[in-house]
């Protein structure tokens, strides 16, 4: 087994994850089989409980593990399924035994063994990337355990990647060098010795630039290179192909005569025609933590991918559900304008997942408005009880219709308490991991977009549901429950048959959307919104798995990436353009 590390130094926030999944990607197009593990330094267990504000979405696994939204770049990346033991974290480490370094160590050696890929056999390569930043007083012993780890494989099995900054100061506009120095310097002091420095920067390293780092960092010069800013993430396994990074870590785990060369013709397609895409797609995400993005950063991938199959770039606008209650008409009139004039032009309306009561009424008006309206809409997890409760209250006339999670003592309750979950203890006591839906018919337009099938298996992680008492009263009004569990008393996935597409599922499909394979559910989804869904249709029945190739397959429109350069500020930012909502833009 060989092993790559990838740590951080200088600044948070530089793409570690992006970095150490483009790695596994382009080892992976070299004929390696690759798996990987995240650090986190936090003393929690696990993500499940995390603020979304303060530490993103909680990304969920088959196995029902609620862990760090970098494992979603790695599955997304390296199209791969991980297990909850991928993430490590100090919660889980200070749990099992007082040799702390130890246990570090032998979790590594056990889950990187653990095929991530279907076979039956371990990876080639694992590749590690730790959370933080060195210095960060947290990391400490596990800086210690992989200091030791690298001398327990033995050399030629470990390969350090750094990651650091190297800012450009405006007044002189020069490439500065010396926090990278100082890094570098910080990570020898604890035992770790960088092979490979991946330097953030926003413009391309010039030489003068990696002499002084190759010369005070003590790194050869072709062992450095750039990850300069580029229009989207997809860019990024592609720079380190072009830096011959791939030959540098080949060079010190032994690699040489047992690999390929990357074989990435598809995805350089993907990337550049992303590009390319000019006539945009205007999605509503009317969400509770929309004022931070890696909240929803599943749904933002899975909007992405499905738009770049249909050729259209992605306009997400973030809209603050509680912005579109009356009650922020009179409190706040120009933010209760702005969210409605959002909603109006939009082409899609999105209700994502959630917890709590805040904003719930917003939601409940964004449903009704792309039901009574015909807008394309797609409600996910909680997004789906709420189009339910909208229905019962406008349809079925229940004005009382509620979730005993915001109203426990109601007297219409649509949306229940799972009878199996449990009210004193939050962390993963959900429903949580892959579970399967039958199709209770072939001739709804989800079972028609996962390819006719007779069931699917998606990611859960919810403890309500819809109260199966009153669904023969939802139905008999028109509402469909075309997706149930195997018992038949769960419902899964709901429809309007009489509305151009409207569908809520009680799973989350983006959990498993990848580049070039985008959820049926959001390409759907995507279709509707931008007038292609009979097309997305016919494709998904004649196309394994419901999926499509799309956009990827035109080479010829695609433009050289090695001629262009690229002054972005972050990874993110030109992948999907946000619109704005009360005067702020993303």
């Amino acid at each position: 087994m060989k092993y790559v590390l990838v740590t951080g130094g200088v600044v948070s926030g530089l793409g570690k994850g992006v970095t150490a999944s483009s790695i596994g990607l382009l080892l992976k197009a070299c004929g390696l089989r690759v798996t990987a593990i995240k650090i986190d330094p936090y003393l929690n267990t696990d993500a499940g409980t995390m603020s979304p504000f303060e530490h993103g979405e909680v990304f969920v696994l088959d196995d029902g593990g609620e862990v760090d939204l970098d494992l979603g770049n790695y599955e997304r990346f390296m199209d791969i399924k991980l297990t909850r033991d991928n993430n490590i974290t100090t919660g889980k480490i200070y749990q099992v035994v007082p040799h702390i370094t130890d246990a570090i160590q032998d979790w590594i050696e056990r889950v990187a063994h653990i095929p991530v890929d279907g076979k039956t056999s371990p990876a080639d390569v694992c590749v590690i990337e730790l959370g933080g930043t060195i210095g960060d007083i947290e990391s400490m012993p596990f800086i210690q355990a992989l200091g030791q780890f690298s001398y327990r494989v033995g050399a030629g099995n470990f390969c350090l990647v750094h990651v650091s900054l190297v800012p450009v100061l405006n007044v002189v506009g020069e490439q500065k060098t010396k926090p990278t120095q100082h890094s570098v310097r910080a990570l020898r002091g604890q035992g770790l010795t960088p092979h490979i420095l991946a330097c953030r920067s926003t413009m391309v390293l010039d030489e003068n630039a990696k002499g002084k780092l190759s010369q005070f960092c003590l790194i050869p010069a072709e062992n450095i290179v750039t990850l300069y800013d580029v229009p989207n993430i997809w860019h990024i396994p592609l720079l380190l192909r072009d830096q011959k990074a791939h030959e540098a870590m080949f060079k010190v785990l032994n690699l040489h005569g047992v690999t390929k060369e990357p074989n990435l013709e598809e995805w350089t397609c993907r990337a550049e025609s992303s590009d390319l895409l000019h006539e945009p797609v205007r999605i509503a995400l009317v969400g509770k933590y929309t004022c931070l993005s890696d909240s929803y950063l599943s749904v933002l991938k899975a909007l992405l991918h499905a738009s770049v199959d249909c050729q259209k770039k992605l306009v997400v606008d973030w809209i603050p559900a509680s912005n579109l209650e009356s009650a922020t008409a009179k409190e706040n009139p120009d933010a209760f304008k702005a969210a409605w004039k959002l909603l109006k032009g939009a082409d899609g309306v999105l209700v994502p997942g959630g917890f709590g009561d805040r904003g719930v009424q917003g939601k409940i008006i964004a449903a009704k408005y792309a039901r009574e309206n015909r807008i394309p809409f797609l409600g996910i997890c909680l997004g789906m009880q709420i189009a339910v409760i909208e229905f019962a209250r406008s349809v079925l006339g229940v004005q009382d219709a509620n979730s005993t999670e915001f109203e426990p003592h109601t007297k219409s309750p649509y949306i229940i308490f799972m009878p199996e979950g449990s009210k004193t203890h939050m962390g993963g006591t959900m429903r949580l991991g892959s579970r399967r839906t039958y199709f209770q018919t072939k001739e709804c337009k989800s079972a028609k977009l996962y390819g006719c099938k007779s069931f699917i298996d998606e990611r859960h992680r919810h403890r309500y549901e819809v109260n199966p008492d009153l669904v023969a009263r939802l139905e008999n009004a028109g509402l469909s429950f075309t997706g149930k569990d195997e018992t038949g008393q769960r419902m899964e996935i709901v429809e309007l048959p009489n509305h151009p597409y409207f569908i809520g599922a009680q799973f989350h499909p983006e959990f498993k959307s990848r580049p070039g394979k985008p959820s049926p559910l959001f390409l759907g989804f995507i279709g509707a919104a931008c007038g292609q869904l009979d097309a997305v249709l016919q494709r998904s029945s004649i196309v394994d798995n419901g999926l499509s190739k799309g956009v990827i397959n035109d080479i010829s429109a695609v433009k050289t990436y090695r001629t262009r350069t690229a002054t972005r500020t972050t990874y993110r930012s030109a992948e999907y353009v946000y619109g704005s909502c009360n005067g702020l833009h993303f």
